[in-house]
C-alpha cells in the first residue's frame, strides 16, 4: 500500500469505525431518537426526504456560490490595490480586521435593518466571511515574488504593472488557493447563518424548522448535507489548485492554512 492510498484509507476507516460505534451505542443503551438517533435512522430519514433535501441544498448552494464569487472578486481586487498602494492598506486594514471580529449573529440583524429582507443582506454577510481569507492570503503572496526575478524585470525596464502581471500575480497563486480552501470551508456555514436571518428556503431554513419541531433525526440529516456541501466546495478548490498551479513543486504549500 503506497502512502497516498494510506492517507485516504486511514480517515475513511476511522469514520466507519466511529459510525459503527455510534450505532452500537444507540442500540445497546436504548438511547431515544429525540436525544441521539442512530446513523441508520438518519440515513433512512434522509432517503425518505431526499427530494426536499435536494431542493433545499440546491438553494443553499446557489446562495453560497454567489457569496463566494462576490467575496473572491472583492478580495482579489483589494489585495492588488493594497499591494500597489500601501497607504490604502494602512488606512483600511484596521477597519477590515474589526469587521472580521463582529459576530455573524450580531451583524446579521443589522444588515437586515440597513438592507431589508431579501438577497442583499445575505450576500453581504457571505461576502464578508469569504473576503478576508482571500484578500490576506493573496496579499501575502504578492509580496513573496522572487527578488532576483524582480531585479531582472527592473533591469530590462519593466513598469510596475508588468511586474505585477508577469511576476507577482503568478507567484501569489498558491497563496490565493490556500485562502480559497479556507473560504470554501467557511462559505457553507456562512450561508446557513445567512438563511437563519429570514430565508424561506435553503438547508438552513430546513434546519431551523426541524430543530423547532424537535425532529432530531432530520436535524442530523441536515447536518450531513451541510458537511457534504462544505467538503465538496473544499474538494473543488483543491482540484482547481492542481489544475491551475501546475508548476508548483509537489509537497510545497503556500500561504497560511
Amino acid at each position: 500500500m503506497d502512502s497516498r492510498t494510506g492517507r485516504w484509507l486511514l480517515p475513511i476507516g476511522t469514520l466507519l469505525g466511529a459510525l459503527i460505534l455510534w450505532q452500537l451505542s444507540v442500540e445497546l443503551w436504548h438511547i431515544k431518537p429525540y436525544k441521539l438517533p442512530s446513523p441508520l435512522a438518519i440515513g433512512e430519514r434522509m432517503w425518505d426526504q431526499r427530494d426536499r433535501l435536494l431542493v433545499q441544498s440546491g438553494s443553499t448552494l446557489r446562495l453560497a456560490l454567489k457569496g463566494v464569487g462576490l467575496g473572491i472578486g472583492l478580495g482579489v481586487l483589494s489585495a492588488i490595490v493594497f499591494h500597489l498602494i500601501p497607504v490604502v492598506r494602512a488606512a483600511l486594514s484596521p477597519i477590515i480586521i474589526i469587521t472580521q471580529n463582529i459576530p455573524l449573529i450580531a451583524l446579521g440583524p443589522l444588515l437586515i435593518i440597513w438592507l431589508g429582507f431579501g438577497l442583499a443582506p445575505k450576500l453581504v454577510l457571505l461576502a464578508l466571511v469569504c473576503y478576508f481569507p482571500i484578500a490576506w492570503s493573496m496579499l501575502s503572496g504578492l509580496g513573496q515574488a522572487d527578488p532576483h526575478l524582480r531585479e531582472y524585470l527592473a533591469m530590462i525596464g519593466a513598469d510596475r504593472f508588468t511586474v505585477l502581471r508577469r511576476l507577482e500575480l503568478p507567484a501569489s497563486l498558491p497563496y490565493f488557493f490556500s485562502g480559497l480552501k479556507i473560504t470554501a470551508t467557511y462559505s457553507i456555514t456562512a450561508a446557513i447563518v445567512a438563511e437563519w436571518l429570514g430565508a424561506s428556503e435553503g438547508i438552513g431554513y430546513y434546519l431551523v424548522l426541524k430543530s423547532k419541531g424537535y425532529d432530531t433525526t432530520s436535524v442530523f440529516g441536515a447536518i450531513v448535507c451541510i458537511v457534504g456541501m462544505a467538503l465538496a466546495f473544499y474538494g473543488i478548490a483543491v482540484l482547481l489548485e492542481r489544475l491551475v498551479v501546475r508548476w508548483r513543486p509537489a509537497g510545497r504549500e503556500g500561504g497560511a492554512r
